[in-house]
């Protein structure tokens, strides 16, 4: 069955609080889900087998605790990797509905400064290792990409070009944590690709997002000497976006 699809005979509002509840307690029985939730067995067990057909919830073994009895252990369950992004979604819907909040109630621009802020954040807490590795914007790129990485992006980089024609790196990212959200509030790709800019010392460009629907996220990184300062931070408008330099990635190079 697709990923999120609800197997038919789920009631979507029991069947969410079941699996919630099994969020928070699991690994947890049937059992004791029918006295957590007020439900018969018949109506957990119906429940449980429609999330496992969904791929949303796996098996353990539960053991109670004090003296071992013998037997085997009663079965509980958890919520899968599928299921935590399924869960994930959720909170993706009330953080969208409170920044149509914030944009109806205190203007766009608002959004803007909450973007900026939280890129803010993101860059403040890789600065050091940026500025450890140096000048050179290729390894700055793979400390930034490791940093990314570690923050669970699945970012790499690729290079554009080859050998002496070399004309920089895409960074790549195969996970983005507010796609949803990106994807009906781009400042949140714009705040991110300006402290890249400012992080790599180079104004770099961004060739593909996964908020609009492209496979990865992609941004061009020229390779160039890191400014000694920090790279021009005036809006998009004060940009060339097709500046005819040999930065700009060729046509096509999106992967």
């Amino acid at each position: 069955m697709p990923r999120g699809q609800q197997s038919p005979a789920a009631d979507p509002s029991t069947r969410d609080m079941v699996l919630r509840r099994i969020s928070e307690a699991g690994p947890v029985t049937a059992t004791t889900l029918c006295a957590d939730l007020g439900l018969t067995d018949t109506a957990i067990r119906r429940h449980i087998d429609g999330l496992l057909a969904d791929g949303l919830i796996e098996s353990r073994e539960v053991r109670p605790p004090g003296r071992r009895r013998r037997g085997r252990p009663a079965r509980g369950w958890v919520v899968s990797s599928q299921g935590h992004s399924v869960l994930s979604a959720d909170y993706d819907h009330l953080a969208n509905a409170a920044l149509r909040f914030l944009a109806e109630t205190a203007g766009p621009d608002a959004v803007a400064a909450f973007a900026e802020r939280r890129a803010a954040e993101v860059e403040e807490r890789y600065a050091a290792e940026l500025t450890e590795a140096g000048d050179d914007p290729q390894v700055r790129a793979t400390v930034l990409v490791e940093a990314l990485t570690r923050d669970g992006y699945a970012a790499s980089t690729r290079p554009v070009g080859s050998g002496e024609a070399t004309l920089g790196l895409q960074l790549c990212q195969g996970h983005c944590p507010v796609q949803h959200v990106a994807a009906e509030f781009p400042q949140f790709c714009d705040a991110e690709t300006e402290a890249f800019s400012r992080l790599l010392g180079v104004h770099v460009q961004r060739l593909a997002t996964l908020a609009q629907g492209d496979h990865v996220c992609t941004t061009f990184v020229p390779v160039a000497a890191v400014a000694a300062g920090p790279p021009d931070r005036r809006g998009p408008e004060h940009h060339d976006n097709h500046p005819e330099n040999p930065t700009h990635p060729p046509e096509g190079s999106n992967p």
